[in-house]
């Protein structure tokens, strides 16, 4: 089973769900922007990436300038309650398989994890 957090209205994410799809994998898909995901889940997310959270955050976003995200004194805990609080900055898609995951982008980054 592969679950990839997308978000339909984003290019890349569309791109990474078609390849899973013709791939013919099993599948579960979850809208994080119409079902949040809770905190427990986001910090095993950025365990499997091994990835910080400073490095899957959404820079362009309106959220991250008007929250001051940028500033050299923001902690990890700040930015991962930024990302639950405003789950745009997360950044997709994240597609998960057993205790690993990527960031499809580029999409073909799912290929590591099929």
């Amino acid at each position: 089973m592969i679950t990839i957090y997308h978000n339909p209205r984003c290019s890349k994410s569309r791109q990474t769900l078609d390849i899973l799809h013709s791939a013919s994998v099993e599948l579960d898909i979850v809208l994080y922007l119409e079902t949040p995901i809770d905190k427990p889940t986001l910090i095993s997310l950025l365990a499997k990436l091994n990835m910080a959270p400073g490095e899957i955050i959404r820079r362009s976003e309106s959220q991250f300038k008007e929250n001051y995200l940028g500033d050299t004194d923001i902690t990890d805990a700040q930015l991962i309650d930024a990302m639950l609080k405003y789950p745009k900055l997360i950044e997709r898609p994240i597609v998960v398989s057993g205790d690993r995951a990527v960031i499809g982008r580029p999409p073909e980054n799912v290929r590591e994890i099929m």
